[in-house]
């Protein structure tokens, strides 16, 4: 058994590249996973710098001049971000605001709507419908809970996101300005033969870069579209839907078909079976087939090249380990994995690991 496992351990581990990116991605891992809280003003600059490296790059090839570039960008970077918090937040505030004075008024008729199920439905019995309604109002009995919670803590919160919005900012600006000086520093504590480990991080740096200008894009895409339309036919609170129907593209496949249902609930409770939730249904099934169909396609056609399955088992293990980080950089972290494994040495002899792709 320990011949088996030497063997096996020179023929995959007996280039001293192949031990070094392990080590690495194994101590990245870790940091990430011990330090997730107090790096999130790291991860949201990276994040937003790959963002906003894309506009650079494209500004640069007529100014000429990255500094005079960057300085543009970010200016208008924080223009966007006061837009947000003083015209966007408060109107987002006061439509979940008022979705939650209307909470009881909505339970209310849904309970109405289930009491009268056994009357037109003889296999449904009245015990389960008030099982239904009791299990209900626990769980709004729950939330309840949590949001006074939530508001007895609104303090600190606040404190620690004003941090976040002066350091978040402040590391942007020195990630695109020293962009190269940063890199140089970081790979000083690379050995020098690091073939394999340039090939990996070449091909992931342009994964991540497109994958998250990519995704962003299409959020603000879906959240504008959805906004536009639901403002027209009326909708109530549709800046706050639009946004959960945006960020719902985050999640590939769960999320577009969870975000249907705060969607259909609304509408319902707002006009119930008439045309005008139809229209609004039919209207938000065009725009998730224009999201799959047209949007996804012309954003991530070189980005994702891996199989549903691949996806699906991402966002599940990387979500479970970083919550929402992880299921944002699910796929270009799978994306990770799959090109380790394609840069892995082959040895002779050994039927080479096939990696399913789409």
């Amino acid at each position: 058994m320990l011949e088996i496992f030497n063997n096996w351990f020179n023929r995959h581990f007996s280039d001293p590249q192949v031990v070094f990116l392990v080590v690495f991605l194994v101590l990245s891992f870790g940091i990430v996973i011990s330090f997730n809280d107090t790096l999130t003003p790291l991860f949201s600059a990276i994040v937003i710098a790959y963002l906003l490296e894309g506009i650079v790059a494209i500004l640069n090839r007529f100014i000429k001049h990255r500094l005079v570039s960057v300085i543009i960008v970010f200016v208008g970077f924080l223009a966007a971000l006061m837009i947000t918090f003083f015209v966007i937040t408060p109107l987002l505030w006061d439509q979940i605001t008022d979705l939650i004075k209307d909470t009881p008024k909505y339970i209310e008729q849904g309970r109405q709507l289930l009491l009268r199920l056994p009357q037109n439905y003889s296999f449904i019995s009245e015990q389960s419908i008030t099982a239904v309604i009791s299990q209900i109002q626990s769980e709004v009995t729950s939330m309840g809970k949590s949001v006074l919670t939530f508001s007895l803590n609104s303090i600190q919160g606040s404190i620690t996101v004003m941090i976040y919005l002066i350091l978040a900012p402040l590391l942007v600006f020195f990630f695109l300005k020293d962009k190269q000086p940063i890199l140089d520093w970081f790979l000083n504590f690379f050995p020098e033969n690091t073939q394999l480990s340039t090939q990996v991080w070449r091909e992931m740096d342009q994964q991540i870069g497109n994958y998250v200008r990519g995704k962003f894009w299409e959020i603000t895409i879906i959240s504008a579209i959805c906004f536009t339309t639901f403002s027209f036919l009326g909708l109530k609170y549709s800046l706050l839907i639009s946004l959960l129907v945006g960020l719902s593209v985050v999640v590939p496949y769960v999320g577009a078909t969870l975000v249907t249902i705060p969607v259909a609930l609304i509408a319902f409770f707002q006009w119930g079976w008439t045309t005008d939730f139809a229209w609004l249904m039919f209207a938000y099934g065009i725009i998730q087939a224009l999201d799959g169909n047209v949007i996804v396609p012309l954003l991530f056609s070189e980005v994702v090249n891996l199989h549903p399955v691949a996806i699906i088992v991402a966002i599940l293990f990387f979500g479970g380990l970083w919550g929402f980080w992880g299921i944002f950089f699910a796929i270009p972290l799978g994306t990770l994995v799959n090109s380790v494994l394609r840069a892995w040495p082959s040895v002779p002899g050994e039927e080479e690991l096939i990696v399913v792709e789409s």
